[in-house]
Formats: C-alpha cells, structure tokens, sequence
C-alpha cells in the first residue's frame, strides 16, 4: 500500500508536532538526546547537499562543525557577546571558511578532494589543541550558561526549541532550493562538470555556493552544539565526527533531504546504543556503511519510497542512477 501524495504535507506536519511533544514531561536526558539528533540533522543534511547533490566528495564537515561551536563560543567568552549575537556571527565565520574551501575542489576532484578535505578537517584539529592562545587547548573553553529570560523555559527546553525551530526553517529552505535553478545546476554539476559547463553553468560559482550552503548548515550545528553542552572541546570534532556524519547521509540515502534526517536519527539512536563502547562506534558505523553500499546503495530511504509516494523529492538519486 502506497500512501498518496496529498498526504504529504500531513505526515511532515505530523513528524513536526510529534517533535515538538519530548520536552512535555520528558526527563533532561531524554531532552539532551532529542536535541543531539536534531543538531545532527543539520549536518547531515548539510553534507547531503554537497556530496549527495552537489556531487563534491569532500569531508571538512566536522571541522567546519567545530569552527562554528569554537567560534560562536570564543565570540561569547572572549568579547562578551550574548549568544543570540555570537551565533549568527559564529555561523557567518564557518560560512566565509567553507567558500574558501571551495577553491582547491575547482581543481580536485573524487578521491583527490576527499584526502584533501580530511587533511583540513585533522589540520583543524591539530589547531583547536595546539592553538592554545585563541582556542585554550585541549581543555577546551567552557562557556556561560544560556537564558531565555523573560520565556518561563528552562535552558535545556529552550535550546530544544530553538533548534528545532531552525531546523524547520532549514530544511525548508533545503527543499525549496534544491526545487530551484539552483538545485538543478547542482546536479548537473554532480552528473557531469563537462556538460555542465556546455550548459553554461559557471562552475566556480556553483561549487563555491554547494560549500557555502553545506558549511552554514555546519555552522548553524556547531553553534547550537556549543550551547547544548556548555563547553568545547577539541576531541569533539575528531575523526569520529567525519565518519559518522558520512555514516548519516550514506545510510539515510546520498541525493536525499528525508533520506539525510532519517540517517541522523538512527545513527544517533546507534550512537547512544553504543555510548558505553566508544571505541566500537567507528568500527559499527564503518561496518553500516559498507554493509549500506553492498545490499542498499539508495538507502533507507528507497525502502520507505516503495510503500509511500508522498515521500517524493526534488532531483533525488535513485536507483536507476547509479
């Protein structure tokens, strides 16, 4: 049985209005954990719009996820700005860093901009550690607790709604781009850079837009991370994070917005599974994405396509594509 298209604007405001029920008499653990997955959302569906999209196969996600929460951070500690004034900030400097990344892929591609992309994501690393004078090193910087006075929320129920308000209104904006010119030039892009540029679509602006766009979603997560836990630190963004946030959009469905947020929530759920056994979590989310590859190359999401139409997207990779 295959739920009909009208449907779909009633299951998306279902999926909202459940969202917004946890923090009803939830416990903050419970909070804690509906917040995580929905910052992870953000970067998956972020890195989605670069390599599933975009088809730039790069993976500085993490770092731009750590530039985000060190910048929205440092901007709050260093200079005394209230969160709501660092954030924005924070998101703008994590936005200019993923444009400029954008200039080696105009000469890289495939496993070239990957090997590169995760060189810059551990040169980030090795700066939030060693950069001690800026960064505080490897202790990180603890940062002022938030307050959503004169709101009558706690800290914990106010960043939950304050990220699930922004990823609404993100994914929102996801859908109606890719729904664009914008969207079809990206694909084009991913089918052929060649024919891409017989159709007279500029490369360079294009491929500087797909990390632009993919870094302020990194950014938007990073800065919201920051306040979710109250503190940065440098082995947050390891390689764990670039492994995971792949993991995400590989076993949600490369090329898919649902496929993206279906991925964070289950990884997330597997992440917490395994929270006791961290040194097992790359092993588990390296075996899904291969186990992914091998047996459901479209993902999760080409299974729930098959008995609900209404989950069609704009410009989504499919089976026959590959």
């Amino acid at each position: 049985m295959r739920l009909p298209l009208p449907r779909r604007a009633v299951l998306a405001a279902a999926v909202i209005g459940f969202a917004v029920l946890p923090p009803a008499g939830a416990n903050p653990y419970f909070i804690y954990i509906a917040n995580l997955g929905l910052v992870y959302v953000l970067l998956a569906i972020g890195l989605n719009m670069l390599i599933g999209y975009a088809g730039q196969l790069a993976f500085a996600n993490a770092a731009l996820f750590g530039i985000g929460a060190y910048a929205t951070g440092l901007l709050r500690v260093d200079h005394g700005l209230p969160f709501f004034l660092a954030f924005p900030a924070g998101v703008a400097v994590a936005t200019a860093i993923g444009v400029v990344i954008a200039l080696p892929a105009l000469r890289l591609r495939g496993l070239y901009l990957a090997l590169a992309s995760i060189a810059f994501a551990q040169f980030c690393l090795w700066a939030f550690v060693h950069w001690e004078r800026v960064t505080y090193g490897a202790g990180g910087v603890r940062l002022p607790r938030l307050s959503f006075a004169p709101l009558p929320v706690s800290v914990e129920v106010g960043i939950y709604y304050l990220t699930l308000g922004l990823v609404v209104l993100m994914s929102w904006l996801a859908w109606n781009m890719l729904r664009s010119r914008v969207g079809r030039a990206l694909v084009a892009l991913r089918e052929s850079e060649v024919a891409a540029s017989a159709l007279a679509i500029d490369l360079t602006r294009y491929k500087a837009y797909a990390f632009g766009v993919s870094a302020m979603f990194a950014g938007v997560a990073g800065g919201l991370f920051s306040a979710l836990l109250g503190i940065v630190t440098p082995e947050t963004f390891d390689l764990y994070q670039v492994v995971s946030h792949f993991a995400m959009v590989v076993v949600g469905g490369i090329g898919s917005l649902w496929g993206a947020i279906i991925g964070a929530a289950l990884l997330v759920g597997l992440q917490e599974v395994l929270r006791a056994f961290r040194e097992l979590q790359e092993i588990a989310f390296g075996a899904l994405i291969l186990f992914t590859v091998l047996f459901m190359p479209s993902g999760l999401i080409a299974f729930i396509k098959r008995f609900a139409s209404g989950w069609d997207e704009p410009l989504r990779r499919t089976e026959g594509d590959r």
